[in-house]
């Protein structure tokens, strides 16, 4: 019984969902004068013109990286082995930690 009432509410859905559906063509290409058109109506009041700021792709001395690959790398493993220390100084206090 339950089958049934379950495949007529799945049955009724099915077609309140295609009662909701539009008759639109849906075959028909988007043309330009589709797309173009509420795109120029919506720029018409824009009067301002974009402003050049000459700073904003020059870095600032502090910004500018001198360091080589090699060095750059160098650091990278330092900081690596250094986090890998701390990682395991903190395991061994809790492991310590739990024995006691």
């Amino acid at each position: 019984m339950k089958k049934i009432v379950s495949a007529a509410f799945a049955g009724s859905l099915a077609l309140a969902l295609a009662a909701c559906g539009s008759a639109d063509d849906a075959s028909t290409e988007a043309e330009a004068d589709t797309v173009e058109l509420p795109a120029d109506e919506a720029m018409e009041d824009v009067t301002a013109e974009p402003v050049a700021d000459p700073g904003a792709m020059t870095p600032t001395p502090e910004e500018t990286d001198t360091t080589t690959p090699d060095e750059a790398a160098d650091q990278a493993g330092a900081d690596a082995e250094a986090a890998a220390a701390a990682v395991a100084a903190a395991a061994a206090e809790g492991a310590e930690d739990a024995t006691e």
